[in-house]
Order: structure tokens, then sequence, then C-alpha cells
């Protein structure tokens, strides 16, 4: 009984950790924002948005959004981040998302990764097993 009762008492204050204010989990998309989005062609820089919108991003965004709250992710927005020419990283993603009209899709501008449905990243590995992982990872693929 006991037992019982730590479990859930952990599974709660576990719960209760995880980061809110984004949401139903079940209704939220999680797209990570260079590289996914935006093509930072010149890598990551002072944090700039300077490049185009990945081919695709912008007529997919549209349609999630139809069915799902979309969330950008991206180191951009950490708060300890320099101000690039008096703005935030937060800012200056949801500038870059104003010039290409999809600002209005998107929910929320975060560095945090939150809790999901999906996640579209292009740094991830699909995890199966670990034999699987440490395979691509010692592959490179």
């Amino acid at each position: 009984m006991l037992k019982r009762f730590m479990i859930r008492w952990f599974l709660l204050l576990t719960i209760n950790d995880i980061p809110t204010g984004f949401g139903n989990p079940e209704k939220i998309i999680a797209i990570d924002f260079d590289g996914v989005i935006h093509d930072s062609y010149n890598g990551y820089g002072d944090g700039t948005c300077y490049g185009e919108p990945i081919p695709g991003a912008i007529d997919a965004i549209i349609e999630l959004s139809e069915n799902y709250d979309i969330v950008i992710f991206t180191a951009k927005a950490k708060p300890d981040r320099p101000l690039v020419n008096g703005k935030t990283g937060t800012e200056l993603v949801w500038e870059w998302l104003k010039e290409y009209n999809i600002d209005m899709f998107i929910a929320k501008v975060t560095s945090e990764k939150p809790r999901a449905k999906y996640y579209i990243d292009d740094n991830a590995i699909r995890f199966e097993t670990w034999n699987q992982t440490m395979k691509e990872l010692k592959n490179g693929n």
C-alpha cells in the first residue's frame, strides 16, 4: 500500500514539475526553428534570423495549425543570450515569422521543448532501441 502511494506521489510530483503554459500536449506540434523552418544557411552566428524559409515549411505550418497548436522551440529564445540590436532572440524569431506572414499560425516561441504529441527537429534520432540509437550515432546517420 505504501509503495503504491509513493509511486502515485512521485508521478504527481513529476507531472507538476513539467513546464506548463503550452496547453494540451495532445494538441501541440513542437517544431525546431533553425534548420527546420528557417534555413540558417550561414550557421548560427549572433542569433540573427537572416535566412529564408525551408521549402514547404510555410505551407506545412499553415496546414498543421488547422488541427494543432504550433510551438516553435529554439536556442535563440534562451533568456541568457545577448541582445542583438537591442532585441531578444524571441523578438527576432517573431519578427521573422511576421515577415513571412506565418506568425498568426504560431501559438508560442520558446527555448523549452514542450510536452507535445509530435516533435519536428533536424537534429533528432528516432528512438526505437538503444542498439539502433548507438548504431546510428556511431555511423553518423
